[in-house]
């Protein structure tokens, strides 16, 4: 890694990253809950948004920070929190997936024939 790269990663770190997310919702809205070892957590408080808690993980960040497409990626995560903020109490980056049990259990198996 040469120089000019680290330090443009120096310059850019993830409360920046976070921070640019966030700054498409209403000024005055949200502020930082707490700065935690494995995310950043701010609190949403506004009369039309039903969004209360966004978390930011930090691994996610820090792998966008070296994206070369990471303006257009910021651009989306900021779309889709918009677009969520109406709509989820919580917004997660990256999301949760989550498989649900009986699907999990119920897999078939498939015998050769």
């Amino acid at each position: 890694m040469n120089t000019q790269t680290l330090n443009q990663t120096d310059s850019i770190d993830e409360t920046r990253i976070a921070e640019a997310i966030v700054s498409v919702l209403p000024d005055g809205v949200v502020r930082e809950l707490s700065g935690e070892r494995r995310s950043i957590r701010f609190a949403v408080r506004a009369a039309g948004l039903k969004l209360r808690t966004i978390v930011l993980s930090r691994a996610s960040l820090r792998k966008l920070i070296a994206d070369p497409a990471r303006d257009v990626k910021i651009e989306y995560l900021q779309r889709d929190l918009a677009a969520t903020a109406v709509r989820r109490c919580e917004y997660r980056y990256p999301r949760v997936t989550r498989v649900p049990a009986f699907q999990a259990a119920a897999r078939p198996f498939a015998f050769a024939g």
